[in-house]
């Protein structure tokens, strides 16, 4: 028993850094999580750190997925990017990502091996969705000299100077 939960605790340590996600208003944002390879999935949680309720992202138990119990606006945004979970894989998408999705997301695992070994894993995923300002950086350059003009007609060259 101890050395389950030594081998626990040194899983969390290992996972405790987050994975970084970037994307902008409207992806799809994957958010990565893996178990062993051979591994049979019987609890996959996602949550968010940030989220005040005590509903989820994704619940999935006993190969099946509890849309009731999720967030509500998460709710059809949220799928396994690999339904079978092939090689540990339980990653998971949420499409039409908004700024307001922006934060840390926890994978929590719960699996069982051939040999009948539980094993718990977590993880963490950062999320930051960017506003999609100007993707030409030539043309908010353009538009700060433009500002500097205005600036100019009111006899503020000594500050430029």
């Amino acid at each position: 028993m101890l050395l389950e939960e030594v081998s626990f605790l040194l899983l969390l340590c290992l996972s405790a850094a987050a994975d970084q996600t970037t994307v902008k208003p409207g992806d799809d944002a994957t958010l990565q999580c893996h178990c062993p390879n051979d591994a049979v999935v019987t609890l996959l949680e996602w949550t968010r750190l940030e989220q005040k309720s005590d509903s989820y992202v994704f619940f999935y138990r006993n190969n099946r997925l509890y849309e009731d119990y999720q967030d509500p606006s998460f709710r059809g945004r949220v799928e396994l990017r690999d339904p079978e979970m092939k090689d540990g894989d339980v990653s998971v998408t949420l499409k039409n990502v908004t700024v307001n999705d922006t934060g840390t997301y926890k994978c929590q695992i719960i699996s069982k091996t051939e040999n009948g070994k539980v094993t718990k894993f977590s993880s963490l995923v950062s999320l930051n969705v960017t506003d999609s300002g100007p993707s030409d950086p030539l043309a908010e350059g353009n538009k700060d000299e433009g500002n500097k003009d205005e600036g100019n007609n009111g006899g503020g060259n000594e500050e430029l100077v």
